[in-house]
């Protein structure tokens, strides 16, 4: 039975991770962000919460841009690593075995394995608690066709997609997950 409780209850999850990436002054930096957002489809403008204190935060701040990458669930491994350890001390691209190439339009890292990743040039940060959000206009899509349907839609005889439980647990979404479709 459900009651009131004092505590509280950060239930956004599962869910799936947005990878942040970024370039600041020859620094490059990745990592999980488990709030984000589309904001709006025309234009389009995605946003994620970035705690202040994360290393990240200040390389995306001065670099007035960022990244999201979408990477599947063979890559949780890396998707709990960018959001253990800091890029303060650790290059976590070695670490994940990570490859990328540079944006077209921003520097930011894009993720070889992402099967979907958005470049962003930021165009508002505001602070709400802990974490300040930064929106971004997405400037540049990119797309892994072979993973998707003709309808848009994730094809999980190839793809099988992370969602985080919380508390470093991951759940996979693929072909093997049930699925229902409902007409109405």
């Amino acid at each position: 039975m459900r009651k009131r409780t004092n505590n509280t209850v950060m239930h956004s999850y599962p869910g799936m991770v947005a990878i942040v990436t970024t370039s600041y002054n020859g620094e490059d930096n990745v990592m999980a962000a488990g709030w984000h957002s589309y904001i709006s489809m025309d234009p389009p403008i995605y946003g994620v919460a970035i705690g202040r204190e994360r290393h990240t935060y200040e390389l995306v701040k001065n670099a007035g841009n960022f990244a999201v990458n979408f990477l599947p669930y063979e890559k949780a491994k890396f998707i709990q690593q960018t959001g253990v350890y800091s890029g303060k001390d650790t290059n976590k691209f070695e670490i994940g075995d990570m490859t990328f190439d540079r944006g077209e339009k921003i520097p930011a890292p894009i993720l070889h394995d992402a099967y979907v990743a958005y470049e962003c040039q930021t165009i508002d940060v505001n602070s709400y608690g802990d974490h300040d959000w930064f929106v971004g206009d997405i400037v540049t899509f990119y797309k892994d066709e072979t993973k998707f349907q003709a309808n848009g839609l994730p094809d999980f005889e190839k793809l099988a997609i992370p969602l985080y439980l919380g508390r470093s647990q991951y759940a996979k979404l693929d072909k093997n997950s049930k699925i229902d479709s409902y007409q109405i």
